[in-house]
């Protein structure tokens, strides 16, 4: 790991090297149909994690992608590896119900192998640098031991809406009143 300035909250008690689908959604905002990791079966705090995502035929997005041929699409295996990836740096941040982890880039993704029902997809991500609230990954997602897919995604921890404090008007009256 590489530009190691980490956010300004306090250090949480060390986080698990595994977690369910429960801790997951206590670390995540995302849920069904949406969240793309089922479990967590590595983490090595501030550095790398390592989930799984069981993909099935009931998955939502097989209906239309394709009818007859289902093909996990690209783009929510590049979430997936995000995903991940939040969950990994999510769990550094003391405050993170007040917290979100969005997208800022996505560079040098690549798909080689298409993902089916059926795939067990290992997902590996590792940070790269981590500067104040601004995160680089490198993720990489894996059916058995073929990588299926890359890239490199940035990210970056903002306050959710509603969290953030608002300084009272000039004139001293608060945008409450």
């Amino acid at each position: 790991m590489t530009d190691t300035t980490h956010p300004e909250t306090e250090t949480p008690k060390a986080a698990p090297t595994m977690l369910d689908i429960n801790e997951i959604q206590r670390i995540l905002p995302h849920r069904y149909p949406f969240l793309l990791i089922d479990r967590v079966i590595d983490l090595t705090p501030r550095e790398r994690i390592v989930a799984i995502k069981n993909v099935t035929i009931n998955e939502p997005f097989f209906q239309g992608h394709f009818p007859n041929l289902p093909i996990m699409p690209g783009v929510l295996v590049v979430e997936a590896i995000a995903q991940a990836g939040g969950a990994l740096l999510l769990t550094e941040v003391e405050d993170r119900d007040q917290k979100l982890m969005v997208f800022t880039g996505i560079e040098r993704a690549r798909f080689r192998r298409t993902i089916i029902p059926g795939d067990q997809v290992r997902i590996e991500v590792e940070v790269k640098s981590w500067r104040m609230n601004a995160v680089r990954m490198e993720g990489k997602a894996f059916v058995g031991d073929k990588r299926v897919a890359e890239a490199t995604v940035t990210c970056q921890l903002i306050a959710r809406a509603g969290t953030q404090k608002t300084e009272p008007e000039a004139n001293g009256s608060s945008p409450e009143a």
